[in-house]
């Protein structure tokens, strides 16, 4: 009889664990599903200014590196808030899952770029052409493929910070700036500790030079420091558990400010990717190069050879191609009417590090081509991006001197 009690009590109390499982299974259902819906409004944002047809998306492997482009741009002309917007911040996220590490790269706006063919600063391909322009600017500039973009304007920026309760922020230098055509007024003292609203932070985050002259030595570079170190106080906000009670004040503002191409399992997907990497394996960091006056025009310029390791790393080549690229073997022949272009193309591999390097001339031909001999097939595909030719012709024997040979055929521009 007692027996049967307790079988009676452990049964009731078996069902009520499942039927408590159940229903927390619902609820966390019920609110993933919820928050995946809510996130398309991400999606439906994503038509640019220009009414441009919807960026490309360049989607990949579970073990390719994963590039985001985040834009910041700026009002936009004098008149409306609609008029074409420069990008007053351009930084690279790039996610390596083979090594699950992040890095976060600055691209200064004056960076010298061609777009249509046209000298600009890499700020201006926003104003042109929208996130299509940006992308293809960047993409130009490093030799990757940019798989999605997230952009948000100042407007966004500081209802972003105000949902996350601000960052408290050492100010390390005197900032007083008025400009009361654009109603900023900046005013932060050398050594204090401020908190950081999204107003205080717009401030801080554009801040360059103070109304006298002084400031900045770097200029834009320096004002790029001062918002990488902003950058690692919002991630160190996100990290802390503190960031659980603002979430529905997070969930309920991101997609009213932010426009993005990634779908909401993506959002969700890298989202949480990010935040559980520990801080110790995301780098901050700045392309090379230098500030230069061109024809009266400040610029930076970008170093290729200052960025060869950089470049790699956002291209996920691993070390071993790395060590290759002294050993290999090239062969390098002009099949066009051009003149200069091998030599033009080998100034372009030995930037990268591939330093055996012949040319000479070939046969006239349309299509430019990569031929491999003898060149383990597991390094291939990572070579090739770097080479940046997609016709490829693979012969698993070695044949004759080379272990490449590049056809550069009518098709080839720098």
């Amino acid at each position: 009889m007692g027996n049967k009690k307790k079988s009676k009590k452990s049964s009731k109390k078996g069902s009520k664990r499942k039927f408590i499982l159940l229903g927390l299974l619902f609820i966390v259902a019920f609110v993933s599903s919820y928050l995946y819906f809510y996130l398309l409004s991400f999606s439906n944002n994503s038509i640019s200014e220009n009414k441009l047809a919807i960026v490309e998306r360049k989607e990949t492997t579970n073990k390719q590196p994963i590039n985001i482009l985040v834009m910041g741009v700026d009002y936009g002309g004098p008149y409306s808030k609609n008029d074409p917007k420069r990008t007053d911040t351009m930084i690279l996220l790039n996610y390596n899952p083979k090594s699950d590490k992040i890095k976060m790269v600055s691209i200064p706006r004056d960076t010298r770029v061609l777009i249509n063919g046209k000298v600009q600063k890499i700020n201006a391909a926003h104003a042109i052409g929208g996130p299509e322009y940006s992308i293809k600017a960047v993409e130009n500039l490093l030799n990757i493929n940019v798989n999605y973009y997230a952009k948000l304007d100042y407007e966004g920026f500081r209802k972003v910070i105000d949902s996350i309760g601000g960052i408290e922020m050492k100010i390390e230098q005197n900032m007083y700036y008025d400009d009361p055509t654009q109603n900023l007024h900046i005013k932060f003292k050398k050594g204090e500790v401020v908190q950081l609203n999204g107003k205080k932070a717009e401030e801080f985050f554009r801040w360059r030079q103070n109304n006298d002259g002084t400031g900045l030595s770097e200029g834009d570079l320096g004002r790029i420091k001062n918002q990488q170190m902003f950058i690692g106080k919002v991630i160190d906000k996100f990290k802390s558990p503190s960031i659980i009670t603002r979430l529905p004040s997070i969930i309920s503002t991101l997609p009213k400010y932010i426009e993005t191409n990634m779908k909401p399992d993506e959002i969700l997907k890298y989202g949480y990717t990010f935040i559980k990497i520990d801080k110790e394996d995301m780098d901050i960091l700045t392309v090379g190069g230098e500030a230069k006056y061109i024809g009266g025009i400040s610029y930076f310029i970008y170093d290729e050879t200052l960025n060869k390791d950089l470049v790699s790393e956002l291209q996920g080549i691993t070390a071993e191609v790395k060590l290759q690229r002294g050993k290999i073997k090239i062969q390098i022949l002009n099949c066009t009417n051009k003149n200069g272009i091998a030599s033009e193309y080998s100034s372009l591999l030995k930037s990268k590090g591939y330093s055996n390097i012949d040319i000479g001339n070939g046969d006239n031909l349309k299509k430019s081509k990569i031929i491999f001999r003898g060149i383990n097939k597991s390094l291939i595909k990572d070579i090739t991006k770097e080479f940046n030719i997609d016709n490829i012709e693979n012969n698993s024997y070695k044949e004759g001197d080379y272990n490449i040979t590049v056809l550069l055929g009518e098709d080839y521009t720098k």
